[in-house]
């Protein structure tokens, strides 16, 4: 398998400037009590890797809901001339259900075509949340959310494009998405799916495999984890063990940057 992220290469660079937005991330968390773990793929790397997937160019973390409401009334707020929290509440063309803590005065070009309206695009670290819900709750959030606000990325003038945005969260935030999260409720599996109308409905996770959190070591540092990442990980991609093939770990890729950088393309 070839080197993905040499030293001195663009995503090598990259991931380390993750790193420290995940610790800067870290340390807000810990001043304020606020638990959290790594998940889906930077969990994978801690667990396969001890650090970064060689070809993973973003950071995910997440949370209990309760904790996610609590961090983002301290993140909206906090002032910091190197960091931000990206939400709805802080960028009007920021449509995901969750955040987004990422540097303010960088810019990294990505394959989603909304984030050229975003007012921040600088390197940064999904932030989600769990909630209990069923499969076919979370798929009809998504189906109800992202195909409504599918088509807003192409509404060129600033103007039209926010009351098109505002219109659709309204709809799903006020309406369809509670409405998701009271059939979720019918749930005697205890089933906890990420954060209803983000689009990950697939994956379930079950409280007893996350707590008490447990730590491991990435990139050198230690962070916290589910308490059974064995069992956590296998709920989302199974054997995880087994490395992807060039084509699945392409198009798992979000920036072009980095495809170009590897694989010759964008």
């Amino acid at each position: 398998m070839r080197n993905y992220n040499p030293e001195g290469s663009a995503l090598r660079t990259a991931q380390k400037e993750m790193l420290q937005v995940l610790v800067a991330f870290a340390q807000i968390c810990e001043r304020h009590d606020i638990k959290w773990w790594l998940c889906s793929g930077t969990l994978l790397g801690a667990a396969r890797h001890k650090g970064f997937i060689p070809w993973d160019d973003d950071v995910d973390v997440t949370m209990t809901k309760s904790d996610y409401l609590k961090l983002k009334k301290i993140l909206v707020e906090l002032e910091s001339t190197d960091y931000c929290f990206q939400c709805m509440e802080t960028d009007i063309d920021y449509v995901n259900v969750f955040g987004k803590f990422r540097k303010k005065n960088d810019a990294i070009a990505s394959t989603d075509k909304r984030s050229q309206y975003f007012k921040y695009q600088g390197i940064g670290i999904d932030v989600f949340f769990l909630e209990k819900s069923t499969r076919f709750a979370a798929h009809l959030a998504k189906f109800f959310y992202l195909n409504m606000q599918h088509p807003t990325q192409y509404i060129k003038n600033r103007t039209m494009r926010h009351l098109a945005i505002k219109a659709v969260e309204i709809l799903n935030l006020g309406l369809l998405i509670p409405l998701c999260r009271l059939i979720g409720l019918l749930n005697p599996n205890d089933e906890h799916r990420v954060t209803l109308g983000s689009g990950f409905y697939k994956s379930k996770f079950f409280l007893k495999d996350i707590f008490p959190l447990s730590k491991m070591e990435f990139e050198g540092m230690e962070f916290p984890v589910p308490g059974n990442t064995d069992a956590y990980l296998t709920n989302i991609y199974g054997d995880w063990r087994k490395l992807p093939t060039e084509e699945q770990i392409r198009k798992s890729m979000h920036y072009p940057v980095y495809i170009k950088e590897i694989f010759g393309e964008e």
